[in-house]
């Protein structure tokens, strides 16, 4: 299974996306703020783009299985977790099933990971679980 993020540009204190699953589109998304190479702010700046393995497994914070991106530089504990707005992640990845007017969060975000979540239990069974995040141009 194949999970893409087109990141936006950031704007409003956060960074916007669109998220595919093998190739359809799935949701959108939300994440802190992309800075520049080495600049990180604690609980503030959205994780290399790049591409990740996906493991589903027991988050002893969110007392649940989520979805964990390995292996993710200078970044540990990298879910994606239903959440709104930027200020509800530390660097993880927030679903939703659209984008609120003023850019600034996702709506309906425990459906869309419902939705999201399901297909990743369902591939974990049977496939390599890979998640991509792009940058803009």
């Amino acid at each position: 299974m194949e999970i893409l993020i087109k990141r936006r540009k950031p704007e409003n204190g956060c960074t916007l996306s669109e998220w595919y699953v093998n190739g359809a589109k799935q949701c959108y998304g939300i994440e802190d703020v992309v800075r520049p190479s080495g600049e990180k702010i604690f609980g503030e700046t959205a994780i290399p783009a790049g591409t990740y393995q996906v493991a589903n497994t027991y988050s002893p914070r969110f007392g649940k299985y989520l979805p964990l991106l390995l292996n993710v530089p200078g970044f540990a504990g990298v879910r994606i977790h239903p959440g709104n707005y930027a200020k509800d992640t530390e660097g993880c990845l927030l679903p939703g099933t659209g984008i609120a007017p003023g850019n600034a969060m996702v709506t309906n975000s425990r459906v869309a990971f419902e939705a999201l979540f399901t297909k990743i239990k369902a591939a974990e069974k049977k496939e390599r679980i890979t998640l991509t995040i792009t940058n803009p141009a």
